[in-house]
């Protein structure tokens, strides 16, 4: 799976950039764009939400670590549940449709001859009509 994909910042939503994001929280942007960055803020209630969130970390230093454990669980987490999805899969579908016809030309062939084997013990006899003699 693609490496880019588990990150949890970025790619899942386009408005939210992480860099500029981890520098808002670490108060490295200049005034203006600060500016700018609390205008997306107001208009994104996911960014808005973001960034309560992680404003509730005492520790701004330990942010960086905290998203990168982050992404390493959400990376395995998902590679676990691909694992899973694979292992559930059938790998290859052609034996499983020539078995499927075998079963059904078995059960064909064995239908015919039971059927004439009945046949053979059983002959259907044609009704014979018996005429009435006048004397």
């Amino acid at each position: 799976m693609n490496d880019d994909l588990l990150n949890i910042l970025s790619n899942s939503n386009k408005d939210i950039d992480n860099q500029k994001l981890m520098d808002y929280l670490s108060d490295k942007l200049s005034a203006e764009e600060k500016h700018e960055f609390e205008k997306e803020m107001a208009s994104s209630e996911i960014l808005n939400d973001v960034v309560e969130g992680l404003e509730k970390f005492k520790d701004k230093k330990e942010l960086n670590t905290f998203v990168n454990e982050l992404n390493l669980r959400l990376k395995k987490q998902l590679e676990k549940k691909k694992a899973k999805k694979t292992k559930r899969e059938i790998k290859d579908l052609n034996w499983l449709y020539f078995a499927i016809i075998l079963i059904l030309i078995i059960i064909l062939i064995g239908f015919l001859i039971i059927k004439k084997h009945l046949e053979s013990e059983n002959p259907i006899k044609t009704p014979v009509k018996k005429e009435k003699v006048v004397v």
